[in-house]
């Protein structure tokens, strides 16, 4: 990351202006976040909802939900919904596009493809709000029930409440997608990636603030130089241990993050008349985690369901039918250190099929994003081959294979990623909404964020390098081909060839 050329940047207007563009659009998601739905007695529901999310019994889909969206779940606010309808509508037409030859004939078009597809994308978008948006009303609904012990929140709520409600919901879901679109125009990161990342970021005061009042100790105060700390010695060796972990954690996402396998791509060489074309060799980088985050919030959604359906079980008149809903309330409850104290198998029940989801599913949609059929053919129109593989079937079944082996240490991973939260809780009594999920998030959309805005920042100053007070000294070709970072900033003499004649006469 070259921090000089993206300080020299900062001095051109265009660029002043594409990050204060930003920074505006993202403070308006974080005002929004604020705004609460129009519901009657929105104060006490806010307080019943943060005390509902910074509990050990709330979901896992609830608090990472609640993370993604920065808090406005919590907040009951009109980006409760956030940007998973958009996400949602985007995996869909990744989906489709694989299934249906049109849709995957129009992907092949190019740039007008694209734009078709978003298109399509942004349509499907608004049906997928309103639905999403009643679904949350309805979630939190029983989850107060269940946990916060309150009665039904829309309980006098009439149709026409219900419809502005869900408006606002679907409509808050409709600006933060615009917002996301208007950010990655500006070219220095994707809009949506970077929401996501704000959202998770704004989330970090409310979780250290939780796992501290967990470690501090009311007694035996720990006195260092003899000054006393709200520490008890167990206390301390914990918080030097969660941070000592934070770092590895970090580290180890930003490994993982950037490993990748690199396969040697060789260009034969062919010449049509006076040109060749050709003769080159490149990479293809084949990530170690392809898919994302996407497998874990598709694990995430699929283990809210069990749980939901027995809590509207419960609530049923039939009495077998309550019995079956207590015990998926119970299977798939997210553990705590209380439970994992009582022993028993059910603690590791929703753990053991929450890394088996997120196992395949890493699987499932590595084989959706990375065709190794298309790869191979486009290679084999190009000219390209892997030196020992022929071209066309022996080089799509070379990809395939080396994806799955590649996949596998990806998938395991990615699943002990997503099992940290748990891990933690068996120690800590607080719950954890941050985990290696959000770390991964975090470490992906900055690293890609800063290539963005490296990458603008060369090209708004490439044309300082055409001015002759920024090249290099005369002799120094090679050492400017070596790309050596030190400029010459002084101006050059200009250099005069003297003809022989005029030579002669001065001397």
């Amino acid at each position: 990351m070259n921090w000089k050329i993206i300080g020299r940047s900062l001095g051109q207007k265009d660029m002043r202006k594409r990050i204060l563009a930003v920074l505006g659009m993202l403070l308006v998601f974080r005002l929004m976040a604020h705004i609460p739905v129009p519901l009657a007695d929105p104060s006490t529901l806010k307080q019943l909802l943060t005390n509902l999310y910074s509990s050990t019994n709330t979901s896992q889909f609830l608090s990472f939900m609640n993370v993604l969206s920065g808090g406005a779940l919590a907040n009951f606010s009109i980006m409760l919904v956030g940007l998973g309808p958009y996400i949602n509508a985007s995996i869909i037409m990744q989906l489709l596009t694989k299934a249906l030859p049109r849709l995957e004939a129009l992907q092949k078009e190019g740039e007008f493809g694209q734009k078709k597809i978003n298109q399509m994308t942004r349509m499907l978008t608004f049906p997928l709000a309103i639905v999403q948006s009643i679904g949350s009303i309805y979630l939190i609904r029983e989850t107060a029930q269940s946990i916060g012990g309150i009665g039904d929140i829309t309980a006098h709520s009439s149709f026409l409440q219900w419809v502005l409600m869900v408006s606002a919901l679907t409509g808050g879901s409709m600006i933060l997608m615009w917002l996301g679109e208007l950010i990655t125009e500006q070219g220095i990161g994707n809009g949506i990636s970077l929401i996501i990342t704000v959202g998770i970021v704004s989330r970090l005061p409310s979780t250290l603030q939780s796992i501290l009042s967990t470690l501090v100790g009311k007694a035996h105060k720990l006195t260092v130089f003899g000054v006393k700390m709200p520490f008890t010695g167990k206390t301390a060796l914990y918080t030097v241990i969660i941070a000592v972990a934070v770092i590895i954690l970090t580290w180890l996402v930003v490994m993982l993050n950037e490993a990748a396998r690199k396969i040697t791509i060789h260009y034969a060489k062919r010449v049509q008349g006076n040109r060749s074309y050709g003769g080159v060799t490149t990479t293809l980088p084949v990530k170690l985690i392809t898919a994302g985050v996407i497998p874990i919030i598709f694990a995430v959604a699929f283990l809210s369901v069990p749980s939901f359906a027995g809590q509207l079980m419960s609530g049923m008149k039939s009495v077998h039918l309550q019995h079956i809903g207590a015990f998926l309330t119970q299977w798939f409850q997210q553990p705590t250190k209380a439970t994992f104290a009582a022993g028993g198998w059910r603690p590791f029940l929703y753990p053991a099929v929450y890394f088996t989801l997120v196992f395949v599913f890493t699987f499932f949609y590595t084989n959706v994003t990375f065709n190794a059929k298309d790869i191979a053919e486009n290679l084999q129109k190009q000219g390209g081959f892997i030196e020992g593989i022929r071209s066309g079937k022996q080089t799509e079944k070379y990809l395939s294979s080396l994806v799955n082996r590649v996949t596998l240490f990806g998938a395991f991973s990615l699943g002990m990623l997503a099992l940290l939260p748990i891990i933690a809780q068996m120690f800590i009594n607080a719950s954890i909404s941050l985990s290696g999920t959000s770390v991964l998030i975090l470490v992906s959309v900055s690293l890609e964020t800063l290539r963005s805005i490296e990458s603008r920042a060369l090209m708004v100053t490439y044309d300082q390098y055409n001015e002759p007070d920024f090249f290099y000294g005369p002799g120094n070709s090679a050492e400017a081909a070596l790309g050596a970072r030190r400029l010459k900033f002084g101006r050059r003499k200009p250099k005069v060839d003297t003809l022989p004649d005029e030579a002669n006469a001065a001397s």
